[in-house]
């Protein structure tokens, strides 16, 4: 089965481009041109990955958005944020929404479909298959994407889940904001740190108390904090 990409956009043209390259890629696009039809197909068609232009019709994108992280049935699917160059505020509240990536407007398609596949792969890919971690109150079980936090489970985005996985495997060691781009963004140069906190600040707030896991180094980046 080709991985099916749902494109949320008003602009017919770019829906027309993007959805050629997609289907020259390998994958299966779906299209939506408002927020109240993307939240039809998002039900219809269970798409394993949504690009998400913020400026919609009826239902804006950061309300698309929100809507998606309230149900756990949609919540670990990657959302792909489309933003114009200037409007920063979108950005950071499209990330502290859930949204995973964002790309800004006017895009080249060939990067888009390679953030893309970017995004697939570090979602779908568990490094160790038969991995479990548990860590003081968090338990992570890497397979099947589920963290629980005391005994009950914590509803984290694909992102959010990769971003916990990797400093618990990684516990004691100091991760900089840059690495962390590098390997769980798979950004090749650091181009917003700012992302890295924005999912911190999200992921602590999901684990409550079990958050002094998660320490901050000033200046630096963050580390799982080993257990004494």
């Amino acid at each position: 089965m080709k991985p099916k990409i749902l494109v949320v956009d008003d602009e017919p043209d770019a829906l027309e481009v993007l959805g050629f390259k997609l289907r020259e890629a390998g994958y299966a696009p779906v299209f939506a041109t408002d927020g109240a039809k993307a939240l039809a197909a998002v039900r219809a068609e269970r798409p394993d990955l949504i690009v998400l232009d913020l400026m919609l019709p009826e239902i804006d994108g950061l309300e698309v958005c929100k809507i998606l992280r309230r149900d756990p049935a949609t919540v670990s699917i990657p959302v792909l944020m489309l933003t114009a160059k200037a409007a920063e505020m979108d950005r950071v509240l499209g990330l502290e929404l859930g949204a995973d990536d964002y790309v800004t407007k006017p895009y080249s398609p060939r990067e888009l479909v390679l953030r893309i596949r970017k995004l697939l792969k570090r979602t779908q890919a568990a490094d160790d298959a038969g991995e479990h971690l548990r860590i003081g109150p968090i338990e992570i079980d890497i397979p099947r994407h589920t963290a629980r936090v005391e005994d009950k489970a914590v509803t984290l985005t694909a992102t959010e889940f990769n971003l916990l996985a990797l400093l618990a495997k990684r516990r004691g060691r100091v991760q900089t904001r840059e690495r962390l781009l590098q390997d769980v963004w798979g950004y090749e140069t650091a181009i917003d740190t700012r992302t890295v906190d924005t999912h911190m600040r999200r992921l602590r707030e999901k684990v409550g108390r079990a958050a002094e896991y998660l320490e901050t180094i000033r200046g630096v980046g963050y580390r799982f904090k080993a257990e004494s």
